[in-house]
């Protein structure tokens, strides 16, 4: 559907030591055979939990969380009844926003992520929620002063509404801030043996052309609390230097880039090159030196890891259906819950 482009994502490379909880909603209108309602979960960018308005349950994406489910069914029912009530919450805003927009037919999203991020090495605690609409940036909480951005001027209604609802901005500061992490925590424990599990990666050095920038490429590693870049005479370069983005890979695993142009580079000078990738809970960095023998050119470059990388792609997408997120990508990331378990307002698996 031309007019239904389901494009990923909030995946981002999480900082060392830090670990998150994100949650992701969309509801839709306008769109046939397709839920109007989906919500996901995933810790440390790891899919465990999904829920759609079609089969009105929370479904298990990884052993652990079936087997949390299975030991702990209150909990199962706690995350489906907080995403039926945000999927019946949820449903009138579009209609609210349409008829603010003057808009009568067509396909329309209305999007909501939020997350929080742990960090298991100073205890800091970060959250963040933000709503969507149409495949573009609408609404956003500051936490520091419970009080809504409007990123559209059309949001600007939808602001003064949710500023008066101080309650509600109260229960989202609390969930982001103290439920939220609590949940990262557990969940690490739960899955532990795959969530903290630690494997390295192989690097390669690539080349389409001899004229294009030389990619340090490394796929294979796990977690996504990676970095990786290049450096010059052992100091990290930020100038000519482009980095990709993080991509699943089908085994569970991860891959990523880094670009280095080398065009104002001369050839005597590529030894002072290197890429250097880090992975939290490795012993070492890898480091790979810019040398020209080991560059894998684009005709030389074998079948298998384009395939792996298409393969990652699809699974991307399926694990973001997630994806439903038509909007931009952002840096940050961080849904909401009550002490009350019975408020339409207050959900925590969305």
């Amino acid at each position: 559907m031309k007019d239904f482009m389901l494009l990923l994502l909030f995946c981002h490379v999480a900082s060392p030591g830090k670990h998150s909880l994100k949650l992701f909603t969309t509801t839709s209108s306008g769109v046939k055979n397709f839920p109007d309602y989906v919500g996901v979960a995933l810790v440390d960018e790891v899919q465990w939990g999904y829920y759609d308005s079609i089969i009105n349950t929370v479904e298990a994406k990884q052993d652990w969380s079936q087997k949390m489910f299975e030991d702990d069914p209150q909990h199962l029912e706690w995350c489906t009844q907080r995403c039926l009530l945000n999927q019946y919450y949820y449903k009138p805003h579009i209609d609210i926003l349409k008829q603010q927009l003057n808009q009568t037919e067509g396909v329309h999203i209305f999007q909501r992520m939020n997350s929080c991020e742990w960090d298991d090495e100073t205890g800091e605690v970060n959250g963040f929620i933000q709503f969507g609409y149409d495949g573009e940036d609408f609404i956003v909480l500051d936490l520091k002063t419970l009080t809504w951005i409007a990123l559209k001027p059309q949001a600007v209604i939808t602001k003064h509404k949710w500023d008066r609802d101080r309650a509600h901005n109260e229960r989202w500061n609390y969930f982001l801030t103290q439920q939220c992490p609590e949940l990262v925590k557990r969940y690490l424990d739960l899955g532990k043996s795959s969530l903290l599990r630690t494997e390295l990666p192989s690097v390669s050095l690539l080349q389409k052309t001899s004229s294009s920038p030389v990619s340090c490429h490394a796929t294979g590693f796990y977690p996504t609390r990676a970095m990786m870049f290049w450096r010059k005479d052992g100091e990290e370069l930020h100038e000519d230097v482009e980095h990709g983005e993080l991509l699943p890979n089908h085994d569970g695993s991860f891959q990523m880039s880094v670009d280095l142009n080398l065009s104002s580079v001369s050839p005597e000078d590529w030894r002072r090159y290197e890429c250097v990738f880090y992975l939290s809970g490795a012993k070492n960095d890898i480091v790979t030196k810019l040398d020209k023998k080991v560059i894998r050119t684009n005709w030389e470059f074998p079948a298998g890891p384009v395939i792996g990388g298409v393969v990652g792609l699809l699974l991307l997408l399926a694990v973001c259906i997630t994806g439903v997120f038509i909007w931009r990508r952002r840096d940050n990331a961080s849904d909401s819950s009550s002490s009350d378990p019975s408020s339409v307002k207050d959900a925590a698996l969305n």
